[in-house]
């Protein structure tokens, strides 16, 4: 008779759970994401100093630029700590994507209705902004959430030997 490794009442060591395709996907996005929104947050300090130095009218005030920045680089370090502590598995990493993916779709979603409303519509702006939408979907679905819950499945009943 084999005896098993785990002691009756003791809870069984659970496998990691193989985190899905798709999720894998939105967390690329995302990290994609957060590359651009650190290069936008930049864009806009060089920009203001470009104007500044040509004598030209900045974008906005230096210190609106120097916040706008600020804000981008602090989402783009929270896109960051979700992608790496993904794997943990913590119900607040997947509403913390779900704030974050809203963010960015809402602003791509703005961007391609800013270049139609100039008379150029972007391809490349409309392409992202469907790709933004549909990770949201995914974030928001069941697939995630059943992967980002930290329930474990019920004991297995254990027999009672005298």
């Amino acid at each position: 008779m084999q005896s098993s490794p785990y002691q009756p009442g003791q809870p069984v060591p659970l496998e990691p759970a193989r985190m899905p395709g798709a999720l894998i996907f939105v967390l690329v996005i995302v990290t994609a994401h957060a590359l651009g929104t650190v290069f936008g947050g930049w864009a806009i300090i060089e920009e203001n100093r470009s104007k500044q130095e040509h004598g030209q009218e900045l974008l906005m005030p230096m210190g609106m630029a120097w916040f706008v920045a600020l804000f981008c680089w602090a989402l783009a370090a929270l896109m960051v700590v979700c992608v790496v502590l993904a794997r943990k598995r913590r119900t607040w990493v997947r509403v913390v994507l779900i704030v974050c993916l809203s963010f960015v779709a809402f602003g791509t979603v703005l961007g391609f209705l800013g270049s139609l409303a100039s008379g150029a519509p972007s391809l490349a702006v409309f392409v992202i902004a469907g790709i933004d939408v549909a990770a949201l979907w995914m974030v928001c679905g069941e697939t995630s959430r059943h992967y980002f819950s930290v329930r474990s499945p019920a004991p297995a009943p254990t027999s009672l030997q005298g």
